[in-house]
């Protein structure tokens, strides 16, 4: 079987540094919210995979002008609300620093 030259990458590395959760109370489970996250993000990757990666590998500093998420939510809506708003900014939408 030949090798597709247009076919996506198998293998998409992400490597989170750090994720940041201000205005967040106490209550919140920082595991629960990174299991979440984890989870919401490879779906997101495996079913849309990450835009600005398709000419080859990119290096990320830094998203920003990403939407802000409502304090209220329970861990797990946090984790997947958090996961959309990075893969958002990973498909182009939102301010990338390299």
């Amino acid at each position: 079987m030949g090798v597709n030259e247009n076919s996506e990458p198998r293998e998409i590395r992400l490597d989170i540094g750090e994720l940041v959760l201000d205005g967040f109370g106490p209550g919140v489970d920082p595991g629960r919210v990174s299991a979440s996250f984890e989870r919401e993000l490879t779906r997101l990757v495996r079913e849309h995979g990450v835009p600005l990666a398709a000419a080859g590998g990119v290096s990320v500093d830094a998203l920003s002008g990403l939407p802000p998420l409502p304090a209220g939510l329970s861990a797990r809506r946090l984790g997947q609300e958090l996961a959309r708003a990075v893969h958002s900014g990973l498909s182009g939408r939102g301010e990338v620093t390299r």
